[in-house]
């Protein structure tokens, strides 16, 4: 899949996360249900009226690609999917606990995945009226309200103490805490879905250490995203995440990086590694 291809598609696909974000707006505005999906996370009626939007505009396009989102009703058996050599991966609503605690950190992803990589992403933060989008060989950009688009590149990591590393829950577990103490002096900062990894591509932060249970549909579109801004999304073997390559759809621990020359394997040696699906 070429980078002409995926430039043609990026407009319509922008334009799709806009649309379920304007949807997820008007659901709040009115009043949402919340729900307990099997796994006892909750779901409302907005993340599955994203859902059916993106759903729809998806498989409308010319592209009849599967589409494989957070909240279909049944998700499709590993004999289906391990056919699929291109397909949409969709979280409706990131951070939906976050929209339960009235945070405007949450959003919208798309991506494309292609021989297991994502090769284009999109994530829209409807509440702040931010959107992030890229596609391979095309780099990263941003559009904040009414902002012509702009550019957006990480940064070198910071040798005098000042770098900002991403908080979530994840940094309870005692893998990170000693990540962490390896890294030396740091700012941590809290931020909502996957809004740290778009932060890490804007260069506002430097790292996202995460450890514990995510799943594909988390991490896609914003891999594409970092990656074209020159950051990494990596397991703790340092290795790219890939996707659609077993049963389960759950990832493995990551860092998300906003300097690869940076020596991240000497801080990692020794920090034993966990499995995310436990």
């Amino acid at each position: 899949m070429d980078s002409e291809q995926l430039a043609r598609l990026l407009p319509e696909v922008r334009q799709v996360v806009i649309d379920a974000g304007v949807r997820i707006l008007e659901v709040c505005r009115t009043g949402y249900e919340v729900h307990e999906k099997s796994d006892r996370s909750p779901v409302t009626t907005a993340d599955l009226a994203a859902h059916q939007c993106i759903f729809e505009r998806l498989e409308a396009l010319d592209e009849r690609w599967p589409v494989l989102s957070e909240e279909n009703p049944a998700l499709p058996s590993w004999e289906t999917r391990r056919e699929w050599e291109t397909y949409w991966l969709v979280d409706p609503l990131d951070g939906t606990r976050e929209l339960l605690r009235q945070s405007k950190e949450f959003t919208v992803n798309i991506a494309l995945i292609h021989q297991q990589q994502a090769v284009l992403g999109v994530i829209g933060a409807p509440a702040l009226n931010l959107l992030y989008y890229a596609h391979r060989g095309g780099g990263t950009w941003r559009i904040h309200g009414e902002e012509a688009p702009a550019v957006i590149r990480s940064r070198p990591y910071p040798t005098d103490g000042s770098s900002v590393v991403a908080v979530s829950f994840s940094h309870a577990r005692p893998e990170v805490q000693q990540f962490l103490r390896r890294l030396g002096p740091h700012r941590e900062k809290r931020v909502g879905s996957s809004l740290k990894s778009c932060q890490v591509a804007e260069g506002s932060l430097d790292l996202y250490p995460r450890c514990g249970s995510t799943n594909e549909w988390d991490t896609a579109a914003a891999q594409c995203i970092v990656e074209e801004a020159g950051g990494r999304f990596l397991d703790w073997k340092l290795q790219p995440l890939r996707y659609n390559g077993k049963e389960n759809l759950i990832n493995p621990s990551f860092l998300v990086i906003g300097d690869p020359d940076h020596n991240w394997a000497s801080l990692l040696n020794g920090v034993p590694e966990t499995d995310a699906a436990t």
